[in-house]
């Protein structure tokens, strides 16, 4: 099957991964790449990571390279360290006996160290077209599930049945979604119809977990595609419970697309993102609706703002973590938004040299695009930035826009955060 994989494919495998796996070769153990990279490699895309299956024990990997170490509980597997470049080195698996099973009340495996062979292996693996070994000397792939038919396809498929595999680690059903929106590829009819009935499973997760696969989700350049595929497959609302009940009276639902879009096209445009700015878009009506609230109870502007802020981040965080490095610029961007209506005296300039300026007024911009009706600031602030200094006193005075020349937006601005 060596004719598989492009040649041009072949000549982009890490030397690092080959590295790893000559030399676990020459010890007498098998090696092979697997997963995503050979997946990619027969579409003909330029792989990213290099993850390997072996027979050799955890311990062993490691006794073999000084630049490594052990990671994981529920999986033992090995970090191979090349610089900034990591090699991840797992062992081949076993399926469970019905005695070896250590599992959550709703079927979550908890645990997962029963060594076995590379047959075994294949069939632990969640989808056919991730179950593919590759071996660089021979150029043979190894597939025993199909996987090969269903990437001529563009297929998901999942190993097994599909409710005890998304029981067994719930996550499967988001890495169903962001193999769809990565490879626009369609998911198999009995892969995802439990997903619609199964979300609820996702709260067996830790939330440091899922803040990991949202990022894999908005961060990589496809957010837009699988934030609908999340909605179409009943999936969001268990990750953003609030953000999903504000769609229902509120622009959310658009002010989500529009900022996921931008960020989309910053990441096609090797341009900087930030996580703080998509979580900022996410839970912006919740925090406003939770503002509104507390002002209605008596409670004044200023104090009503930040406990709002509080309150909402402290409601997602028991579904999904949020780092306090990205809650405080999520807090930024939103307090700036009541100031930037704010445009006579010294207040535009103050804000103008805020670290957060460029990110709160790209926020604006967005929430114009919406429907929001906010005394054309997004405009006001356009046209100070490009005005001199005479124009930016006449503008300050009569608070007023004035005549732009038409910008085009290019997408969040977060290259200051």
């Amino acid at each position: 099957m060596n004719d598989i994989i492009p040649i041009q494919a072949r000549n982009q495998i890490s030397i690092n991964a080959l590295k790893v796996l000559s030399r676990l070769n020459r010890h007498g153990y098998q090696a092979y790449l697997v997963g995503g990279s050979v997946r990619d490699m027969i579409l003909g895309r330029a792989p990213k990571d290099f993850d390997i299956a072996t027979d050799a024990h955890p311990e062993d990997v490691k006794s073999l390279f000084k630049n490594s170490r052990l990671i994981g509980r529920r999986f033992r597997i090995v970090h191979v360290r090349f610089g900034r470049e990591i090699i991840e080195v797992a062992t081949f698996r076993a399926a469970w006996s019905e005695n070896q099973r250590e599992q959550s009340e709703n079927g979550m495996l908890l645990a997962d160290n029963i060594y076995g062979t590379l047959e075994e292996d294949v069939f632990r693996r969640d989808f056919s077209i991730n179950a593919l070994y590759y071996s660089p000397d021979t150029g043979d792939v190894i597939d025993l599930v199909g996987g090969v038919d269903d990437i001529k396809a563009k297929k998901i498929r999942l190993l097994g049945d599909p409710e005890n595999r998304y029981r067994e680690d719930p996550a499967r059903m988001l890495r169903a979604i962001r193999f769809k929106s990565k490879l626009d590829f369609d998911i198999d009819r009995q892969a995802g119809e439990p997903m619609h009935q199964l979300g609820y499973l996702l709260q067996d997760l830790s939330t440091s977990r899922l803040f990991e696969e949202v990022q894999k989700l908005f961060m990589t350049g496809h957010a837009l595609y699988a934030f609908n595929e999340m909605l179409s497959y009943d999936l969001f609302g268990w990750l953003f419970p609030d953000s999903r009940r504000a769609m229902d009276s509120t622009p959310a639902e658009k002010l989500i697309q529009v900022a996921l879009k931008s960020t989309d096209q910053r990441i096609a445009n090797e341009l900087p993102v930030t996580p703080a700015f998509v979580y900022a878009a996410i839970l912006w009506y919740p925090f406003v609706e939770e503002k509104k609230k507390l002002e209605a109870e008596g409670v004044s502007y200023a104090e009503a703002t930040m406990e709002a802020s509080a309150k909402t981040i402290a409601r997602q965080q028991l579904f999904t973590s949020i780092p306090r490095r990205f809650t405080s610029v999520m807090r930024e961007i939103w307090y700036l938004q009541f100031r930037l209506l704010v445009r006579r005296r010294r207040k535009p300039d103050a804000l103008l040299a805020h670290k957060r300026f460029r990110a709160a007024y790209d926020f604006l911009l967005i929430r114009e695009e919406v429907g929001e009706k906010l005394d054309n600031s997004g405009e006001w602030w356009t046209r100070y930035q490009e005005a001199d200094a005479a124009q930016r006193q006449i503008m300050k005075q009569s608070g007023k826009p004035g005549r732009r020349r038409r910008r085009k937006h290019q997408g969040t601005v977060t290259s200051s955060l």
